[in-house]
């Protein structure tokens, strides 16, 4: 056998002090774990395991494997214990809960003891955790101690979207791999959708032979799909490593991909393609015809005999209802059953399917808009539109998965999500008695793939689903960032072992700047610590950051760091715009939506220009209604035109506003109109826009200003969510 090295842990790791616990090297955190002085040699031992515990005993030596370690057998377990020994045992009378081990490093021996497999699996990724990873270190002996160890989450899932973008069955196996590594236990795994079919069904061919492809823009052919082998294989792969895979199956919206193979199953008959743009589209499964469920009763046949956890997700969110208000059909449908609308029509759809569901012997799984119109009692909800979703259920005695956009879309950029932010994750919905929280059966992190390839999906996701993993098994109720992030920083040599191409820690560099005097007082703030940052101003020369500068007038801003000697990350570049709405104070907004950080008055004239990234922080969004603000100055000014933004994307329902008009007064009672004027880019244009409005008029003495910008309304009949509320998106009011 070939010299197999594990860590020396420090004595100071095992002390049983709690601030010293935090420095554990394990990611996530283990329960408890005590230490002692004495050390195991690990440069001659024998695996041994009993009978129910040699598939993990296999794992085990295909992970030391994967270090470049490698055994040459694994022998029954013997008792007494032989010396020299790694020891794997299935106790069921450890713990109550499945997923709970214990692992001992003694003199003579090692004993991974689990109350289940999944229990033993978490106790021998521990032990691959402790495998040094870095250079210079004494790495024959491996110090003795104790964890005892266990989730306080059941649900600790990541979602895995390969419908957007097709993934290699190899890179899902990787990606069971790092979450069994990091202790997760779902994948959930998004497998239809308007972009691409990625199941076989046997009865349906056309599901993959048409359904799994589509034509870019490029004239190229994008697609793929899983073969029912494959999916068996996924399956069993990820049984080996205590992780189970839950598809989703999404109904009745983001279905297009089905329609363009099967049309006969949409209000209208087609013909479709599938899906080359992103966003939500109107075409979904006619609730009207009762051959649409034979149809998805069917899949799911042949999906609940591939799967075989007891969940299947249904999705169930972002269901335009424009096709069926216009379906003579599904109109039909309402007034036979009863139903009051097309939101009562789709919780119909969606408890039809949940009654054949459970039928089966299968429960529901769908996003919180299956809320609306009651659910059967086993069904789970998991909350994506915050932590509202959960609660109710929870109220209402169903389980819930929490997977907020403000924690857990992994597709979002930093400045939204970084690292702390999912650290600051508490999965439990705050108002939620005892019992109630009982409910909340774990979280989730979502990979969404959009705008996110294969080869992006590694910078996405780490490093932030070690904060993700940590906080739904150790939850912990008071928690040290700072402590977490230098553990972060001693598990990278563990995830370059891995392969891993993880991605920054939050983005590099905060921006801030505060108006007064006629001067800009702008202050940068490093991302994280141990960077040092650059900046320039216009083209002047490059200083190093050390203190708040001023600047006046219009000025480019270009700020950089660097970690020791190497770029962190991107430069971050600003236009800053002096104009006389910066001395004005704002009032009169309608309300926003304070789920975009650039929310508030400050956004409206802080001199700050947003990107086409309208989660930037620089922009202010309202949905189906107008932008209004009042600017009222200490003193008259004279002023002659106002220029705003305004940002379109239709995919997401962003539009131009269809007009906008600018008001002045002198005493803040009688306003006068000054300029009106309507956008010049086209509501179809495909694509992401930012239109500045140029309004001049002659000048005119000034106390107050009123702009009004018009909100589009409803998204418009030839739109993919045509009937639903239009945003309107504003950053910067510059008045000269």
């Amino acid at each position: 056998m070939r010299f197999i090295t594990l860590i020396i842990i420090s004595l100071s790791l095992f002390a049983c002090s709690q601030e010293e616990k935090e420095y554990s090297t394990i990611i996530p955190q283990v329960q408890e774990i005590q230490g002692s002085a004495s050390y195991f040699d690990l440069s001659n031992f024998k695996l041994y395991a009993n009978e129910n515990a040699f598939a993990s005993a296999e794992l085990l030596s295909l992970e030391l494997e994967r270090l470049d370690y490698k055994l040459d057998t694994i022998l029954p377990f013997e008792d007494p214990i032989e010396l020299n020994s790694v020891n794997l045992l299935i106790d069921t009378s450890l713990n109550d809960n499945s997923e709970y081990y214990e692992l001992t490093i003694k003199k003579d021996f090692v004993l991974i003891k689990g109350a289940s497999q999944e229990g033993l699996i978490h106790g021998l990724y521990s032990l691959i955790q402790l495998i040094p990873r870095s250079s210079g270190i004494d790495d024959s002996k491996l110090a003795c101690a104790t964890i005892k160890d266990y989730p306080k989450f059941k649900w600790r899932g990541m979602l895995l979207d390969c419908c957007r973008h097709f993934m290699d069955v190899d890179f899902v196996k990787r990606y069971i791999d790092l979450l069994a590594y990091h202790k997760m236990n779902i994948l959930h795994w998004h497998l239809t959708e308007d972009q691409g079919w990625r199941i076989e069904i046997n009865q349906y061919p056309k599901l993959t032979e048409i359904g799994a492809w589509r034509t870019e823009k490029d004239g190229s052919t994008y697609g793929g799909f899983y073969t029912q082998e494959q999916i068996k294989e996924v399956i069993e792969y990820a049984s080996q490593r205590g992780i189970a895979v839950i598809p989703e199956i999404e109904l009745p919206g983001h279905s297009v991909a089905a329609l363009a193979a099967y049309p006969e199953y949409s209000c209208t008959g087609g013909p479709f393609e599938v899906e080359k743009d992103w966003g939500v589209f109107k075409d979904v499964y006619c609730a009207g015809n009762d051959s649409t469920f034979a149809f998805l009763e069917n899949i799911l046949d042949e999906v609940i005999e591939l799967f075989p956890l007891e969940y299947i997700h249904i999705g169930g969110d972002e269901s335009p209802k424009f096709r069926w208000e216009n379906c003579a059909k599904c109109q039909k449908r309402i007034t036979d059953e009863g139903l009051h609308d097309e939101h009562e029509l789709q919780s119909y759809f969606i408890q039809r399917i949940e009654n054949y569901i459970n039928s089966k012997g299968k429960k529901l799984i769908g996003w919180d808009e299956i809320l609306e119109g009651g659910l059967a009692q086993g069904a789970t909800v998991q909350s994506w539109r915050g932590f509202e979703g959960a609660a109710e259920a929870a109220k209402t005695g169903h389980d819930a998965i929490v997977s907020p956009t403000s924690h857990a879309y992994f597709d979002y950029g930093l400045e939204v999500t970084d690292l702390e932010k999912v650290y600051t994750f508490n999965p439990i919905p705050e108002g939620l008695t005892d019992e109630e929280a009982k409910q909340i059966i774990g979280g989730e992190c979502n990979m969404w793939t959009e705008r996110a390839p294969q080869n992006t999906i590694d910078s996405k996701v780490f490093p932030r689903i070690l904060a993700m993993s940590e906080v739904l098994w150790n939850y912990p109720t008071e928690r040290n960032y700072d402590a977490f992030y230098d553990r972060v920083q001693n598990h990278y040599n563990r995830l370059d072992k891995l392969g891993v191409e993880y991605g920054l820690e939050t983005i590099p560099v905060h921006f801030n700047s505060d108006y007064s005097n006629g001067e800009f007082k702008i202050t940068l703030k490093p991302g994280t610590k141990d960077l040092d940052i650059h900046y320039q101003i216009n083209e002047s020369d490059v200083s190093q950051y050390d203190t708040i500068f001023s600047v006046s007038g219009t000025n480019h801003i270009k700020a950089w760091t660097t970690k020791g000697d190497k770029l962190y990350g991107k430069a971050f570049e600003i236009d800053l715009y002096q104009h006389k709405g910066l001395e004005a104070t704002i009032s009169g907004l309608n309300e926003y939506y304070k789920g975009y950080t650039g929310g508030g008055n400050d956004c409206v004239a802080n001199g700050l220009k947003g990107t086409t990234n309208f989660r930037d922080g620089r922009w202010q969004g309202y949905s189906g209604q107008d932008f209004t603000a009042t600017l009222s100055f200490d003193e008259i000014k004279k002023v002659d035109s106002v220029i705003s933004s305004f940002f379109q994307y239709n995919l997401s329902w962003i539009f131009m506003p269809t007009k906008i008009t600018i008001y002045t007064s002198i005493d803040g009672l009688s306003y006068y109109n000054r300029a009106e004027l309507e956008p010049q880019i086209s509501d179809r244009a495909e694509g992401e826009f930012i239109e500045e409005f140029v309004m001049t008029f002659p000048e005119v003495e000034a106390r107050y200003m009123k702009i009004k910008a018009e909100n589009y309304g409803k998204c418009p009949d030839w739109h993919p969510a045509a009937g639903s509320d239009a945003w309107l998106f504003v950053d910067e009011v510059r008045v000269y």
